[in-house]
């Protein structure tokens, strides 16, 4: 009965092999076109076998193997066809198959993680000897303003800074950049430089309050309005105006739009020329959420197409291109954003391809072109993925981002590139000098990423140390989804 069992899984094995060979190699040819970079391409095939996989629900597969001591196909993110092939092999020794075929070579089975960590290294650089994870740390106004700051970053061993083009001004993020290349020069410890592109920032405007009040509460109706329409808005409701009027346009009735990081959340009843009357569901407080200017707005329902790079971006993308070692793409939702940001810097910089360029992963559409994306990307310069997760979060729901992280490591491990964990990492610490426990083993779970990006507050230093002693406990314990065994001293 077992040799019969062990002749059908293999066949079945067989099948699943067979069938993402081909499926894999036409995703991979729809991305040939763009693959100019010759290390890039086993990678896109990787990633191409890895979609063509995870298209079918192989959970049974996995059970039956596991019941053989065999892998259950559970790590072969960076590796799928050495995984199958080395499955195939044990199955054909289990049943005397004849002719044998050969096991993959342990150089071709660790061949993707070899790729993944030269990756790591180009973008972030050499990472600390009691880590395995690299640090990026967001700049605060005050690292223009001397050099400390960013020596004291590259004592504790800091691989890289983030420069927000968002804020300061292209005279503070010069100075910022040359403290930090003479603290890598003072300390031997090299310090990247990224940069991160504004991007079309969605934002409240003025405000249009009722008898002097501008709070809104659960089941209040008010409205928002494009740039210069308030006075148009229904009489009686508080009214704001939202800085993005393509997105306005766009929305329909019965879609959501949430303002300041979904604290308000509302629901599009009506809409109109001048903009969209909503209904408040849920408010932060009691009595109700006062609207202020310039916070964010996110559609995450609104299917509408703006430019990923605007004119603020092209300027400033000359500045980087000049100091910079690689680029943050907020906003970033297609192929042909990539494509766009791609011929901008062809006009600014030959060798544009040495920049590495990092995709900020922050809306529900980039989510789903994420691989197009990837491949546009990566077959053209270094490439790596940010889970912004404070964005994300408002546009994909706050109880699907645990489970949308852990896809976003996946996919980045199958194409073989390095995955920055972002956004309120230590929030708690950095900003009140104490952690939370949630936010220690938010932290913790971090070490499965490449990076871990921190950012600035009034404790930043505290939390640095704190989660680079966490960052190398974890990397004893675990690699990815991969538990390592090493020896208990607890019991």
């Amino acid at each position: 009965m077992t040799e019969h069992n062990l002749i059908e899984l293999k066949a079945d094995v067989e099948t699943l092999a067979a069938t993402v060979r081909a499926e894999g190699e036409t995703i991979a040819a729809a991305w040939a076109p763009w693959i100019e970079r010759p290390e890039f391409k086993a990678s896109a095939a990787n990633l191409a076998d890895y979609l063509a996989l995870r298209r079918r629900d192989i959970r049974p597969l996995q059970r039956r193997l596991m019941a053989h001591g065999l892998s259950s196909l559970g790590r072969l993110e960076s590796r799928v066809q050495p995984t199958l092939n080395a499955v195939l092999a044990a199955l054909d020794a289990f049943t005397d198959a004849a002719p044998r075929r050969p096991l993959p070579s342990e150089a071709e089975f660790f061949d993707g993680e070899h790729r993944l960590a030269e990756r790591t290294t180009e973008i972030l650089g050499p990472v600390s000897q009691t880590r395995a994870v690299h640090l990026l740390i967001t700049c605060p106004p005050e690292a223009a303003e001397g050099p400390e700051f960013m020596r004291r970053l590259a004592r504790m061993g800091v691989e890289a800074v983030r420069i927000n083009c968002a804020h300061d001004d292209a005279a503070a993020w010069g100075r910022m950049i040359g403290y930090a290349r003479e603290a890598s020069a003072a300390t031997g410890r090299p310090i990247k430089i990224l940069m991160d592109l504004a991007g079309p920032k969605i934002r409240t405007g003025l405000i249009r309050p009722v008898d002097g009040h501008r709070r809104v509460g659960v089941d209040d109706l008010f409205a928002i309005a494009i740039p210069g329409q308030l006075d148009k808005a229904d009489e009686g409701l508080i009214a704001v105006e939202c800085t993005l009027p393509q997105a306005l346009m766009a929305a329909k009735p019965g879609e959501r739009i949430f303002v300041d990081d979904g604290k308000l959340a509302t629901v599009v009843e009506s809409v109109s020329p001048w903009g969209v009357t909503v209904r408040v569901t849920t408010s932060p407080d009691e009595d109700g959420y006062k609207l202020k200017e310039e916070k964010g707005v996110n559609f995450p329902d609104t299917h509408f197409s703006i430019p990923a790079l605007t004119e603020k971006d092209i300027v400033d993308l000359a500045f980087i291109a000049e100091h910079a070692d690689g680029i943050e793409f907020s906003f970033v939702q297609s192929e042909e954003d990539v494509a766009a940001l791609h011929r901008a810097l062809e006009r600014i910089r030959p060798d544009w391809r040495k920049l590495s360029l990092i995709l900020k992963i922050e809306t529900t559409r980039a989510l789903g072109n994420l691989p197009d994306i990837l491949a546009r990307a990566a077959g053209r310069q270094p490439t790596a993925i940010m889970i912004a997760r404070g964005d994300l979060a408002v546009e994909i729901g706050f109880s699907r981002l645990a489970e949308m992280q852990e896809e976003l490591l996946w996919i980045g491990e199958a194409a073989q590139v390095p995955v920055i964990w972002a956004t309120q990492v230590l929030e708690h610490l950095i900003k009140k000098g104490v952690p939370l426990r949630g936010e220690m083993t938010d932290a913790a779970m971090s070490a499965r990423a490449e990076c871990v990006m921190l950012n600035k507050g009034p404790n930043l230093f505290a939390a640095i140390t704190e989660l680079d002693t966490l960052l190398s406990r974890m990397s004893e314990n675990q690699y990815k989804k991969a538990p390592r065994l090493r020896r208990l001293t607890s019991w």
